[in-house]
């Protein structure tokens, strides 16, 4: 509990000045560090052929997004299968097989960062160093810059105030080349964040974590003999790399996947106390610190009130079952459940491990999921259904904004109001394209669910029973959600199941980004009108329980039926026994 405690308060105590920090970086405002960081960004502009300043319509901020999407996946996937043949490999790791590698590619090209490999012996230093952190560094980014080009939209587009032009009424709104509202420059809102943001965190806490004793160097590791010689080995190679550097990636931007098979399990990549508390607050850092961003970004403070207080309250709830669960629940005395925990830690710091590692897109584990209590499983499950509770870096706020559009609808419609945010009506067209998101989640998760638990023989998993059924819909559920964890005791480094959650890793991601970016251009079109005494007011109490009400029953009603046959089942059957 105390370790709950202290990392809630310190990401909220750090979270306010790093989001206020990253607001003037999103909004291009001059800085202390322009000299130093310009140094870094210019030649990456010049070799993009790109001006920063230049304004984007949603058509071409889109465009921009994926095409330096194909290019990094074309990139990495060649990495990938030819690794053993570049340098920086000491452990002799072989060329990835095709469907292996394009999973992983879309996996950690998505922030998802799903893993049916062990990077230890499967990837070259080389492919870990630039395939695998290159990704994680610069995927976390590209969801930043997609939701605050959405902010911009909602609230108009980019503003003569933020361009420093040219002595025009500082409210009017810009328009882009293409006459659609002015939403930024898609290059500039991934490299300043990235360079301003995202390495210096990265380098401090490298630096923390090699502090405390996590790996960080090119050399082979060293070659042990067990002590055991009933073992059958008459020696161990122990793999080693430069894991420090990839463990801040993992942790700061909502990555998750470790240097080593088990992740952050392995004492070697989590090998005291204190790393492990550095890593779990890095896990909701900077989710926490974009929710508070919003104040200063679009200057309206109890909109920021909204956002953060209904996600720290759900996850409060969340977290606090999960401790309950593996702690105090009917199940938490039973020693099956202490297989696959982390016994240095324990299992309190497990489950807050557990429960926020899924309420950012993170899925780092510091225990095997698949050990977990069922009802902490339950919770794990519900988590990365909401998908917003923090949520990944610009990936969670912009779920939280397709909540709140849904909220604001069907408030309105309640109320007898029209339905508008921030003085822009949400009509027929954007209902329809929030419709489609809410479509597909459970189109996409039962329909692969079901196909996959009819034929045994694609399954592969460990347990043909309720936990089995939790198995198969948590694999699919992490890959949609881009969060990456999983109940390990699946065999999923098959076609089967490379093949299909590399395409529920796409759906989870691209439509899930575009569709609030192309909402937030169509409303930005519209004439905002004043408040009156008929305008529904979203920044309330009351609208923030309406809003945890429509979370709750778009994302866990919908699938109570599998989450019984799941997880609960699962529980009960675990307490008859």
């Amino acid at each position: 509990m105390f370790e709950f405690l202290s990392v809630i308060a310190l990401a909220l105590l750090l979270g306010w000045p790093i989001g206020r920090y990253l607001a003037a970086v999103m909004r291009g405002n001059p800085m202390w560090g322009d000299r130093v960081f310009g140094l870094i960004e210019r030649p990456l502009y010049r070799i993009l052929g790109v001006a920063p300043g230049q304004g984007m319509g949603w058509k071409q901020y889109v465009t921009a997004f994926l095409v330096s999407n194909l290019v990094l996946a074309v990139l990495t996937l060649a990495i990938f299968m030819t690794q053993a043949w570049l340098p920086l490999n000491p452990n002799n790791a072989p060329n990835m097989r095709w469907d292996l590698a394009l999973h992983t590619m879309v996996s950690f090209l998505t922030n998802t960062n799903q893993q049916h490999y062990s990077g230890q012996a499967q990837l070259s230093y080389f492919a870990q160093m630039t395939g695998i952190l290159g990704l994680q560094v610069i995927t976390p980014m590209m969801g930043l810059a997609l939701v605050v080009a959405t902010l911009r939209g909602l609230f108009g587009g980019r503003r003569r105030d933020v361009l420093a032009a040219t002595g025009k009424d500082r409210a009017t709104p810009v328009a882009a080349t293409d006459g659609e509202p002015d939403l930024g420059n898609y290059w500039a809102d991934v490299i300043r964040p990235a360079v301003r943001l995202m390495l210096p965190l990265c380098l401090l806490w490298s630096l923390l974590l090699t502090w405390q004793g996590v790996p960080s160097t090119l050399n082979g590791g060293p070659v042990a003999t067990p002590i055991d010689a009933s073992a059958g080995m008459a020696e161990q190679k122990i793999p080693l790399g430069p894991v420090a550097s990839m463990v801040a990636a993992k942790q700061l931007g909502t990555n998750g996947g470790g240097w080593y098979g088990p992740n952050s399990a392995v004492p070697l990549e989590n090998p005291t106390a204190l790393s492990n508390l550095l890593e779990t607050l890095a896990l909701i850092l900077i989710p926490v610190s974009i929710a508070f961003m919003v104040s200063a970004f679009t200057g309206r403070r109890r909109f920021t009130a909204l956002v953060v207080g209904t996600m720290l309250a759900m996850s409060l709830v969340s977290t606090g079952v999960a401790l309950w669960s593996e702690s105090l629940s009917s199940t938490s005395t039973d020693i099956a459940l202490m297989e696959g925990k982390e016994v240095r830690f324990g299992a309190d710091a497990s489950a807050l491990w557990a429960a926020l590692t899924t309420q950012t897109s993170n899925g780092s584990v510091n225990a095997m999921h698949d050990s977990l209590a069922p009802l902490t499983g339950l919770v794990t499950i519900g988590n990365m259904l909401v998908n917003s509770i923090w949520g990944g870096i610009g990936c969670g706020l912009q779920q939280f904004l397709v909540y709140l559009l849904l909220s604001v609808f069907l408030a309105g419609l309640m109320t007898g109001r029209t339905p508008e945010l921030f003085g822009r009506k949400i009509e027929a067209p954007e209902v329809k394209l929030l419709a489609v998101l809410v479509l597909l989640q459970p189109l996409v998760l039962l329909s692969l669910t079901a196909i996959t638990l009819a034929v045994p023989s694609l399954t592969g998993n460990s347990n043909p029973s309720f936990h089995g059924i939790s198995q198969v819909f948590y694999e699919f559920t992490s890959a949609f959600a881009n969060n990456g964890s999983g109940f390990e005791g699946l065999g999923d480094a098959t076609y089967w199941w490379n093949l299909t959650c590399a395409v529920v890793l796409a759906l989870g991601r691209y439509p899930a980004l575009i569709i609030p970016l192309v909402i937030s251009a169509m409303l930005a079109r519209k004439r905002a009108v004043p408040e009156s005494p008929g305008t529904l007011h979203v920044e309330t109490p009351t609208f923030a329980l309406t809003l945890i009400a429509v979370v709750v029953i778009l994302t866990l009603l919908q699938f109570m039926p599998v989450l019984v046959l799941g997880p609960i089942a699962d529980h009960l059957a675990l307490k008859a026994f």
